[in-house]
């Protein structure tokens, strides 16, 4: 389990629980270590956003009224910062309206007071999931902008050439060189974006914003 300190990891997942209530804390936090989650708590949303890192993964459940920040306060400041980790809004039957609020806001889920354990693990379990597939899509990104910059200026026009479609021969006019010399670009465009085929080439380029 990480220190209190929020000293971790900053690769692994973590289940950061937002509670002012130090016996739901700490049912939770067995709870979740019980079925093989790493967990980090916190006593309020204020303590929580002081040690925020950028590089946290994992998912924060939070308790909708606290002292100081509420659980949607903590969603909205989340938003602020572009942060993804998801959010479970914690929630009491009269407290129903602010949950909903918080949903519209970009929080992942809600769960009413008194919950089964079953369904916090579910929920934990997919925002864990959704946290997941947002890295993985942020890694290629990273991996797609790391491709680009590697293409020359000439690649990066003989690039956007192709994928619009257009033969070697058009190239070679659009851009005043010979064929010969758009068939080596073109080569080396493939393989620095590590495309296998033209299509792959262009979904890549679409990606990347470079067609009109």
């Amino acid at each position: 389990m990480p220190d209190r300190d929020g000293k971790k990891n900053s690769a692994e997942a973590v289940v950061y629980i937002v509670d002012d209530d130090d016996a739901v804390r700490d049912s939770m936090t067995a709870l979740l270590g019980a079925n093989g989650l790493k967990t980090l708590s916190f006593a309020s949303g204020d303590i929580f956003l002081d040690q925020l890192e950028q590089s946290w993964q994992g998912c924060v459940v939070l308790d909708v009224r606290m002292p100081g920040l509420s659980g949607p306060q903590v969603q909205q400041a989340l938003n602020e910062r572009k942060h993804n980790l998801p959010a479970i809004i914690v929630t009491g039957h009269g407290d129903l309206p602010l949950a909903v609020k918080a949903m519209k806001a970009g929080a992942f889920d809600f769960i009413e007071k008194p919950f089964e354990a079953p369904v916090i693990l579910e929920a934990i379990d997919k925002a864990l999931a959704l946290n997941a597939r947002i890295n993985d899509d942020k890694e290629e990104e990273e991996a797609l902008d790391q491709r680009i910059s590697s293409l020359t200026p000439r690649e990066r026009e003989v690039l956007v050439q192709v994928a619009m479609g257009n033969p070697n021969k058009i190239i070679a006019y659009e851009l005043a060189i010979s064929a010969r010399t758009v068939e080596i670009h073109r080569a080396r465009v493939m393989e620095k974006m590590g495309a296998r085929n033209l299509s792959q080439l262009v979904r890549l380029a679409l990606r990347a914003g470079l067609l009109p």
